[in-house]
């Protein structure tokens, strides 16, 4: 048995015991010692690695709410808002205007014309989010001046919850003015009065569409490539352990999993959450499928998590919102599941032994989660469910005080402050809700355990940035939103670390650099205690160690 000694400039452990260290013993993937140098003697003889004594050691970052589509939106364009990197490291420019947006759309078009694609092949591309243009929404008057107006087009949104289509691909889809099915967006005047504007809200409208192109949004197929390029952006950002938080967990889907994490130069643990809403199964027979899967878990594959949704977006008006509602004035969003069903379905995975993880946003749909868990927990204890809200954005002190008595975890989703803060200022929830957005303090301070989290391919994986949003609370038009909510940078750095292995049952293993747990290292470059809390976002990531394994980010 060989034991390796890592030396550090600083090691960071976020283990209260002994907070820092500048050396760590690894022995079988798991740490040994962790101290000075005289320390790791006690274990007898060791190799000394000294490729890290310029850099500070932190554990292995944690994402508890992302998606491995991450790595795999890339293979259709982009069309968001904001300038974004690609796995390969090409920057696509953001834009700014529909204008711009339908310009974008008739380049990929006139492309796709050149290189002898058929006029009604589906141009399909992802990352929009028309609240950024003052209020104005994509419709089919604007994407059928694509072209000639025949080709299908299908735009996803940043958020996962909606998309535009052209009026050639409703047609293709069957979707008219006569269709009934909710989140099926309809022109309240003009000449195009009660026929389709081409927006389509949450899963059940959007699978009218998805059904005939497939690879768009959160839950296209997953493949080898995208898996691999995931797993590339997690060591740029020091994740070791990452969550899919939607997935079907069918035959295809898992044979890519379990293709990918049995090879060792696998960079990434993986703990993939079964869709319970619209999904294959019934709620007796997805909590069985996913209790069969667990005895096949290995260190880089886990199963044991279930994903249940509620509402939709605030930003794209499909969130739940208790009175007085949008600031805006537009209507109510659009419950993804019934609350009595939510509670009904999640009751079953519940006494199955599952953890449960709830997609939240809207404080409406928050608080319809909290009353449905404590009238669940009152027919069926079960202690240490960490069950977990996620999102959550619109969580005020009362409702966290009452998700501390129930043992309900929070993963807050706090790259909204960034991404969104400055519209939910202006046009959803107004100044008041807003300066209490994504309310990291609040849940601390009532006793909730809390994670923190990006979503992407919703917004970019990166837990740095991350910390940074809940350190700073800062917009891009440089407003604070509620400067008495910001974390200290030990508080956000647990939020990524120790905060998120809670929610997922992994604090045994991960989460700290102590003895006994996995050898899962986030390698920097600077010391997170040591800048200042504005250039967080900024600190280089060298790469990651795994279980013992090395990866370095450019490898």
């Amino acid at each position: 048995m060989s034991t390796t000694v890592y030396q550090a400039k600083r090691i960071v452990t976020m283990n209260p015991a002994q907070p820092a260290a500048t050396h760590v013993a690894v022995r079988d993937g798991r740490i040994l010692a962790v101290g000075d140098l005289d320390r790791m003697a006690a274990w007898g003889a060791f190799e000394l690695d000294t490729r890290f004594a310029d850099k500070v050691l932190l554990p292995g970052f944690v994402e508890g709410h992302c998606h491995l589509k991450e790595g795999g939106m890339w293979d259709r364009p982009y069309l968001g808002w904001f300038d974004r990197r690609d796995p390969q490291g090409k920057v696509w420019p953001g834009v700014r205007s529909m204008d711009a947006a339908v310009a974008r759309l008739s380049e990929i078009d006139a492309q796709m014309a050149a290189a002898g694609q058929p006029a009604d092949a589906p141009l399909v591309v992802w990352g929009f989010d028309p609240i950024y243009f003052g209020g104005e929404r994509m419709t089919v008057e604007h994407l059928d001046r694509v072209g000639n107006g025949t080709r299908r087009i299908v735009v996803a949104h940043a958020n996962g919850h909606l998309l535009n289509a052209s009026s050639a691909m409703l047609a293709a889809a069957g979707v008219d003015g006569d269709c009934e099915v909710e989140g099926v967006v309809k022109f309240d005047r003009g000449p195009l009065a009660g026929q389709p504007t081409g927006e389509l809200q949450e899963p059940a409208a959007m699978y009218l569409v998805l059904k005939h192109v497939g690879n768009a949004g959160l839950l296209a197929p997953l493949d080898d490539a995208g898996l691999r390029a995931f797993g590339a952006i997690c060591k740029l950002q020091g994740v070791t352990t990452a969550t899919d938080l939607v997935n079907r967990l069918g035959e295809a889907e898992l044979a890519v999993l379990r293709r990918n994490t049995d090879d060792d130069d696998f960079p990434v643990r993986i703990l993939p959450a079964f869709q319970a809403f619209h999904g294959t199964h019934g709620a007796a027979a997805g909590a069985e499928h996913v209790r069969g899967l667990i005895p096949t878990s290995t260190d880089r594959l886990r199963f044991g998590l279930v994903k249940m949704m509620l509402d939709g977006s605030i930003q794209g008006y499909s969130a739940r919102l208790r009175w007085p509602g949008y600031v805006n004035g537009a209507p109510n969003g659009i419950w993804v599941t019934a609350p009595s069903q939510y509670e009904a379905d999640f009751e079953v995975y519940h006494r199955a032994g599952l953890t449960i993880h709830s997609h939240t946003n809207g404080d409406e749909a928050s608080l319809a989660a909290i009353d449905a868990v404590e009238r669940v927990l009152a027919r069926a204890p079960r202690p240490d469910h960490r069950h977990t809200l996620q999102h959550g954005q619109m969580i005020d002190r009362p409702m966290f005080d009452r998700m501390a008595q129930l043992g309900l975890c929070a993963n807050l989703f706090a790259n909204h402050l960034w991404y969104w803060g400055d519209q939910h200022h202006d046009m959803t929830m107004g100044p008041d809700r807003a300066h209490r957005l994504d309310d990291c303090r609040a849940a601390l301070d009532a006793g909730v355990r809390l994670a923190i989290h990006s979503d992407a391919p919703v917004t970019p994986l990166a837990p740095l940035f991350t910390a940074w949003c809940a350190v700073n609370r800062i917009t891009p038009s440089g407003r604070v939103l509620g400067a008495s909510q910001r974390l200290r940078v030990d508080e956000a750095l647990h939020a990524i670390t120790l905060g998120p292995a809670w929610t997922l049952k992994l604090d045994h293993e991960i989460g700290s650099i102590e003895v006994g747990k996995r050898a899962d290292f986030a390698v920097l470059g600077d010391d997170p205690f040591a800048v200042d809390p504005m250039a967080l976002k900024d600190i280089p990531v060298w790469g990651t160690v795994l279980s013992g394994r090395v990866f370095p980010a450019g490898g």
